[in-house]
């Protein structure tokens, strides 16, 4: 029996040496209060981008200690604490932390979950009936009101914040009120990719801000050509019409007869007529 086992840890690390091996990047990932219907459902979203694997850490250490041709693969060791999920893959790392990140879901708070943002329980009609759901509104903290034979909230009310524990008798008050108050899914510790580790911290990327400083660089280098008159594809319509609009002031101001501004060189020599003429008959 005991050489069976020896024998299937020996073929798990074989396996894992092989997918080492065969893939680009490797990620760790907490399993820490990941339910077994969620990681399925992770599973059938990496299919053909990510191979995923759950192994004991003892076994993780034995395959990629000492791994020839994956410099600096044993500092994965410092990410291995608790529970946690290999992922293998070819995908940028970036590219797979968004995957994993946009794979999560809201799900009903557990008493003992740490809230992963600030939950407010909105003001309006709860749609429950007067009874006891009043005082176990008003023992977490939520003022509350009978209207129309239903029990109303007065106003939107923060029960935790992000990162406290959520109660034992907060939990079954927020399912009551049908609020899906956790967002539950898997979140890089780290990926070891070509040489490297990027911890979590690193991984996780700001899109908006980084779209917003895109969005200012380019605005402050389509300025900076304009002000440089270096023509390029993004600029070349507005330095034309700039241009052209600097060469009808000169031409004005210089009286310079043109088909493109006879017109207004006319109106320009009317008005000023009109105005000499009313000065005479003053």
């Amino acid at each position: 029996m005991q050489r069976q086992v020896i024998l299937e840890k020996a073929e798990k690390v074989r396996e894992l040496r092989d997918m080492v091996q065969k893939y680009q990047a490797l990620g760790i990932a907490s399993l820490y209060k990941v339910r077994a219907s969620q990681l399925q459902e992770l599973r059938k979203k990496l299919e053909g981008v990510a191979q995923v694997r759950v192994v004991k850490n003892a076994v993780v250490e034995r395959a990629v200690s000492g791994f020839e041709g994956k410099p600096n693969i044993d500092r994965l060791m410092e990410h291995l604490k608790g529970p946690n999920l290999l992922v293998f893959t070819n995908l940028n790392p970036f590219t797979l932390a968004l995957l994993l990140e946009k794979s999560k879901v809201k799900a009903f708070a557990k008493a003992g979950d740490v809230a992963t943002e600030d939950v407010v329980v909105p003001g309006g009609n709860t749609g429950l009936s007067p009874g006891p759901i009043i005082s176990q509104l008003g023992s977490v903290g939520i003022p509350t009101r009978i209207e129309s034979g239903s029990v109303w909230v007065n106003r939107d009310t923060v029960v935790v914040r992000k990162g406290e524990v959520i109660s034992e008798s907060l939990a079954p008050i927020l399912s009551k009120l049908g609020m899906r108050a956790m967002e539950m899914g898997l979140s890089l510790k780290a990926v070891y990719d070509a040489g490297a580790i990027i911890p979590e911290e690193e991984l996780k990327l700001d899109l908006d801000g980084y779209r917003q400083n895109v969005a200012e660089a380019y605005i402050e280098a389509f300025r900076l050509s304009l002000n440089a008159m270096f023509p390029m594809v993004d600029n070349i319509s507005t330095l034309v019409k700039i241009a052209y609009k600097e060469a009808y002031n000169l031409a004005i101001n210089a009286s310079l007869p043109s088909p493109d501004i006879i017109g207004d060189l006319l109106k320009k020599a009317y008005l000023k007529a009109v105005a000499l003429s009313s000065k005479i008959s003053a």
